[in-house]
């Protein structure tokens, strides 16, 4: 397909201008005393904190810390002297002329410029001031900037845009039109274009009252549905999610109704300090609602590896620390991932806190298991979600409860007495035994090997202890490959030879984690009493007989033990290799499993799992906490490898943003509410920089991913500490409010259009001098041409959907999946609701820079390749879409020329030049003939020559700029 428009007409599908601008600081920043952060730090950062910082402190001085950049090095003269430049071995060094004491030394760097020394020197005379980085420093509300054309200002944002552009010396642009006013605002807020009908609404409302009309529409954008579907996207690059597990195999995961909460969310205005404590610990909470659990599916949207023989425990580390790493991006704006391997480089995080904050994460259930455990059944009628959440959680406790009455009689029982073998066997492997406590099992011990262990039997015996031990009695080298009892049963061998089956009716556990329950070592599955995916320290178990054994000496007690159990993707056997058996007479435990309460407590558990299972639901991963007693044992990795562990370590936050109390141990609630806590520094500021920069284009600090040392400066700094403060503190975290009032500021609402000179002056519009101009992202490139074309399907959540794509694209090895086209009103749903393969994405969508959510993406970098037209152009879903708007395009005029306007209408909102319709006319024409003769071609396009010719058209239209970006 070849387009020739008319030359004076540029149909191109992007122009996007990329440049960069150096940020001028006005002329009264440039005077008077050294700043800190403004002056020194970018000094230190860019020469000197790569060998003297946070990763290795060469001759003992690092420039992250002021109480160690004021010590002695290793030299022993002091680095810096506040107030005595000349005494500063610092300067001594940056002025010296020997290549072997200069600094930087001639490999490491150029030498520091005199303006660089001079900026040091008057520093260090001026005492050597010391300030936290300015992003670690709590905002403070800043004064509004006096302005000469305040008139100007709608909002109080707009007074510190124009205090900026007022000392560069730059006036703003004029309003936009409401044409371009409405179509970008209607994008930035819902992710869909505005109809011709709310341009014509609109046009009424303007002539009579602009700010009014424009306060109605955007209260409009912000209570539509589309509204939480556009901004869900943006947070679930933040969650990547995906609706697959990750890795080679890739398989499905039923997480889809957490992104459905997430549009719920974003549409009911959930403040965003209950959205955060929600997905990082609402399991936590006092009364935890379906809800509640449902949103800790964020951090369950990380990757599983089913692929066999894989290490369960090493995958399962490698989600923690993708879990770390997600929450400081995604709400401190941090590089905190360099912690992993060793100190910050350049901002002040210890080694060890990385690992403190890992300690939030590392006791959660989850362990890389292919069933995804632990899921909530999530029920598929709303309205039954809450009463099955709640019978969910009441199983859980219910069986927890029933639990811990047993390990309170084994706290108190002291009489147990070893079981040493007289004999013990194996169907596999070896078992050796002596004059201790200990079963040893060595050699091959396959799946489902059986133990059969001969004691002497204890008269009147009513409880049956197995205890489970690590074959290294080192911490340090746990976990180790996991042991678990599938099946126990027991034989009484009486003096005079008969046999008599010992039946078990519970076991006592010390504690339940994990995806079996111990109670399945008496039903004859593969789960049972263990530790499982991997064994983390000693275990022990009780099982208790019907009836205490009889009190006849001789006897002799036949145990049988097998283990059917694997881990590690189906390749490990889970078998005991170091154990010891012992026995009681404690009256108690004979008590325990008669009492009638708990029997009914029994009934009742029962009850509620089998009410769970009647229910139709989906089960979604969720995060759940181990208990207590099976709480992992958190610590320091040398060089961030796991393999490698050393210190110990408890929960805790790093000291820059908002220190947690000790006294006790700290959850994943304690940190989630420190994270929007008015203490915390970096929160509010970071979500209100990333909400900018979904409407301008670009944050107030450009790297959403980093607001450190080594990330960009915030161009308006007292503006995002206003915003900040306003977001968090007035607006009471409400996404909305904040959105309406960038929306409704004059400097949101100035035209795009900028004269030649300012485009040189300010390429990246830091000053926001005009109205803001951006590509639409990927999701709304397909929502924007589905809205165009008429298709667009307004249903709502649920599982996602297979839009057209083209042939053989998707190859899902292993899976045996297959890419089955949605037909009816799915085939047109949204992009939100896409199905999200991380090894396959969407083609239409990755081209378009949309991630493939392996990883927490902050900030999407746009592009512009050929291979984006070749999609738009190309891409059978595009044609399609291009089609239904010809047809559309052909109902709304007597003749081609006013068919293209409508259709340009339908883009733009405003009537196109009349040189752009006489191109697209011309267009039409040549194709027309074209088709004529060449009628296969015109049948596959769009039916007859009129039909296809109309449908070129208008896929050139879904081209071009006016189209493609807002």
């Amino acid at each position: 397909m070849k387009c020739n428009p008319d030359p004076s007409i540029v149909l191109r599908p992007f122009n996007i201008l990329f440049a960069t601008v150096a940020i001028v600081l006005p002329a009264s920043l440039a005077q008077g005393a050294i700043e800190f952060n403004r002056d020194i730090r970018p000094i230190l950062t860019q020469h000197c904190t790569a060998c003297h910082g946070g990763v290795k402190a060469a001759g003992k001085v690092s420039f992250i810390y002021r109480e160690k950049a004021l010590a002695e090095g290793k030299s022993g003269n002091t680095t810096i002297v506040p107030g005595q430049p000349e005494a500063s071995e610092m300067i001594r060094r940056v002025l010296s002329t020997d290549p072997e004491e200069v600094m930087p030394k001639p490999e490491h760097g150029p030498r520091l410029s005199d303006r660089e020394v001079g900026t040091l020197k008057q520093w260090i005379a001026e005492g050597a001031l010391w300030s936290e980085h300015w992003s670690l420093v709590p905002p403070s509300a800043p004064a509004l900037p006096v302005v000469q054309k305040l008139e100007w200002a709608r909002m109080p944002l707009d007074r510190f845009l124009l205090a900026r552009l007022e000392a560069e010396q730059l006036t703003p642009s004029a309003p936009a039109p409401p044409a371009e006013w409405l179509r970008r605002v209607s994008l930035d807020l819902t992710g869909l274009p505005p109809s011709l009908e709310d341009f014509s609404n609109l046009q009424k409302e303007w002539l009579a009252d602009p700010e009014k009309a424009r306060a109605a529409v955007v209260d409009r954008l912000l209570s539509a549905p589309a509204f939480g579907e556009r901004w869900a996207s943006m947070w679930l690059d933040l969650a990547r999610y995906a609706d697959t597990y990750g890795y080679e195999k890739d398989p499905h995961r039923n997480i889809w109704p957490w992104r459905d909460w997430v549009i719920r969310a974003f549409n009911s205005d959930m403040p965003f300090d209950e959205f955060t404590i929600s997905q990082l610990a609402g399991d936590l909470l006092p009364e935890p609602t379906a809800d509640h659990l449902l949103a800790t599916a964020f951090h369950r949207n990380t990757q599983n590896n089913t692929e066999g023989g894989t290490s369960d425990e090493e995958f399962r580390a490698a989600a923690v620390v993708d879990r770390v790493n997600t929450t400081w991006t995604a709400w401190q704006g941090t590089t905190f991932g360099c912690v992993q391997c060793h100190a910050h480089p350049y901002d002040p995080y210890p080694h060890k806190d990385y690992y403190r904050f890992m300690a939030f994460f590392d006791n959660t259930e989850d362990t890389d298991l292919d069933s995804d455990f632990p899921r909530l059944p999530v029920a598929k009628d709303p309205a039954l979600r809450d009463g099955l959440a709640q019978q969910w959680m009441q199983a859980e406790h219910q069986r927890t409860a029933l639990n811990d009455q047993g390990v309170e009689i084994a706290k108190l029982d002291l009489s147990w007495e070893p079981l040493l073998p007289l004999q013990a066997d194996a169907s596999g492997g070896l078992l050796t035994y002596g004059n201790g406590e200990r079963i040893k099992a060595s050699g091959t011990l396959p799946v489902g090997v059986e133990y059969i262990v001969t004691t002497p039997a204890v008269p009147g015996m009513t409880a049956l202890r197995i205890q489970i031990f690590p074959d290294n009695d080192d911490p340090k080298t746990w976990p180790e490959r996991a042991a678990v009892l599938s099946q126990l049963s027991a034989i009484l061998v009486k003096p005079d030879g008969s046999r008599q089956e010992v039946k078990f009716k519970e076991i006592i556990a010390d504690y339940l984690a994990g995806p079996f329950d111990p109670q399945e070592s008496l039903d004859g599955g593969d789960g049972g009493f263990g530790s499982y995916p991997v064994m983390a320290g000693p275990r022990w178990g009780v099982a208790i007989p019907e009836t205490p054994l009889p009190s006849d000496a001789g006897s002799r007690l036949e145990i049988k033990l097998k283990q059917s159990a694997v881990s590690n993707a189906n390749q490990q056997a889970c078998t005991l290799r170091n154990f010891s058996l012992s026995g009681s007479r404690a009256k108690a435990w004979a008590d325990l499993i008669n009492q009638p309460a708990r029997i009914t407590s029994w009934e009742k558990l029962e009850a509620l799992r089998k009410a769970v299972k009647t229910v139709p639901s989906t089960l979604v991963p969720l995060q759940k906490d181990r208990a207590m007693a099976a709480a992992r044992d958190t610590r320091v990795w040398t060089r961030g490898n796991r393999l490698t562990p050393d210190e110990r370590v408890s929960p805790g936050l790093p000291d820059k943003i908002n220190p947690l109390p000790s006294e006790s141990r700290l959850t994943r609630l304690d940190m989630a509410r420190s994270l929007v806590s008015p203490q915390n520094p970096l929160s509010a500021r970071v979500m209100a920089n990333r909400l900018w920069a979904g409407m301008f284009g670009r944050g107030i600090v450009e790297t959403l991913e980093d607001f450190g040392s080594s990330g960009a400066k915030p161009s308006h700094p007292e503006l995002l500490d206003h915003l900040a403060l306003r977001f968090s503190k007035q607006q009471g975290w409400s996404v909305k409010s904040f959105l309406r009032e960038l929306a409704l500021s004059a400097t949101y609402g100035q035209s795009n259009r900028a004269a030649p000179a300012l485009l040189l002056r300010d390429p990246n519009n830091i000053f926001l001098s005009r109205g803001p101009r951006q590509r639409l992202t990927a999701e709304m490139v397909r929502d924007h041409a589905l809205a165009t074309a008429g298709l667009l399907s307004a249903k709502m959540f649920g599982v996602p959907v297979y839009p057209p794509q083209p042939e053989g694209v998707w190859n899902s090895v292993y899976n045996g999946q297959v890419w089955q086209t949605s037909v009816g009103a799915d085939r047109y749903r949204r992009a939100i609701y896409t199905y999200v393969k991380r090894t396959s994405g969407y083609p239409a969508f990755l081209s378009f820079d949309a991630p493939s959510r392996d990883l927490c993406t902050s900030r999407r970098l746009t592009t512009n390749t050929p291979l984006q037209a070749l999609v738009t152009l190309n891409d059978p879903a595009y044609l399609e879409l291009a089609a239904a708007l010809a047809r559309r395009m052909e109902q709304h005029g007597a003749s081609v020329p006013e068919q293209i306007a409508y259709g340009c209408r339908s883009i733009t909102l405003d009537e196109p030049p009349d040189n752009l319709v006489a191109s697209l006319t011309k267009l039409y024409k040549e194709a027309f003939t074209a088709y004529q003769a060449n009628p296969d071609t015109a049948t596959k396009l769009g039916g007859s020559p009129e039909a296809a010719a109309m449908t070129l058209v208008a896929n050139t239209l879904l081209n071009t700029d006016l189209a493609l970006n807002r």
